[in-house]
């Protein structure tokens, strides 16, 4: 793998050198837009809105809309902003994870130590998996400030990099049943079924099926064939009410155990 980022994750007054790998992969299928006339592929170009020609990488550079003028930023600029922030994943304060909302998470890196920053790096695992907290902290990624949670993952740390506050559309416009009333009943067998369905998160028991029965077709395509799709068999209770559906999901599960 390579590095996207070095710098340093500051812990209190001690400075913990490492470098940050992506710890994600994107598992779609790599397809290519295609003309359907003669399929060759659409390529996309950076073209100049006045000349119409395309514009040579090394010759685009990033500007800012003020007064109707564009100011020119450089990279040395984007240092400039905050140069704390370029080189160092600076902890602010700990938290609870499990008090952080979901929706915030984006992506995540790990964290190599460098040789020098072995032993603070092994600490802060340390101290991390006692306390049972992660630490919150923000630093300067491609030319953008991000907010992160530091948390251990088996013999590593983690930087997850999360969004901020204002990132989150409001609920309010969204349509909440929360006028209808639930009866006890109700509630006791939705609180049953659940139950019924719960187990250890164990991740490796999902695996990508969409992904996997594309490529089946595509393969077979490919040999001048078309393979045999699996139907949709609707899922149809025999009864509208909330209650009885709840108690033949359950009985349901139960057969199935």
């Amino acid at each position: 793998m390579r590095s996207i980022w070095k710098g340093s994750i500051g812990f209190g007054l001690v400075n913990i050198p490492i470098k940050l790998y992506s710890a994600v992969e994107n598992s779609s299928l790599g397809l290519d837009m295609l003309d359907s006339r003669d399929q060759s592929r659409i390529r996309y170009q950076r073209i100049n809105e006045k000349t119409r020609k395309e514009v040579p990488y090394d010759k685009i550079v990033k500007g800012y809309l003020m007064n109707d003028q564009y100011v020119i930023l450089e990279d040395q600029d984007f240092a400039d902003a905050s140069p704390q922030k370029t080189k160092t994943i600076e902890i602010e304060n700990f938290v609870e994870i499990a008090e952080v909302n979901p929706m915030l998470y984006e992506t995540s890196y790990y964290a190599e130590p460098e040789t020098q920053g072995r032993k603070a790096y092994a600490l802060l695992i340390q101290a991390l998996k006692k306390s049972k907290k992660a630490a919150l902290a923000r630093f300067v990624l491609r030319s953008t400030e991000n907010l992160c949670i530091i948390h251990p993952v088996n013999k590593v740390i983690v930087v997850s990099k999360i969004r901020f506050a204002q990132e989150i559309r409001s609920s309010e416009e969204i349509l909440s049943p929360d006028d209808i009333k639930i009866s006890s009943k109700e509630l006791d067998v939705g609180l049953a079924l659940i139950n019924q369905y719960s187990s250890k998160f164990n991740i490796e028991g999902f695996k990508d099926e969409y992904h996997t029965e594309l490529l089946r077709i595509i393969e077979a395509k490919a040999k001048g064939k078309r393979p045999t799709i699996k139907k949709l068999k609707p899922k149809k209770a025999a009864s509208d009410d909330l209650y009885d559906q709840l108690m033949q999901s359950l009985n349901a599960t139960r057969k199935g155990a």
